[in-house]
């Protein structure tokens, strides 16, 4: 069930939230889709484990579709044996 407005007077106006596919990411939210800090991703990206961004204009954008792609090289080649093994 969407939210209401609060404070606006009618607190049965919905809210509408939209979600929107997207295919190019911005540093943050990279970093934040394979779950690493920006400061790791960034370094990720300096090493070759992440993929190098392009831009549009002024705008730095990292592929989804090879962000995926390095992360599963990623995983395929470091799977821990064990639990013990993730510490």
């Amino acid at each position: 069930m969407p939210r209401t407005k609060e404070g606006q007077g009618e607190a049965d106006t919905p809210i509408r939230l939209e979600v929107v596919p997207r295919r190019g990411l911005r540093r943050e939210d990279a970093a934040r889709y394979v779950g690493i800090s920006t400061t790791k991703f960034d370094a990720c990206v300096r090493e070759g484990r992440m993929p190098q961004p392009f831009r549009i204009d002024a705008c730095v954008i990292w592929d989804l579709r090879r962000l995926d792609a390095a992360f599963d090289a990623l995983s395929e080649i470091s799977e821990p044996n064990s639990f013990a093994d993730w510490s």
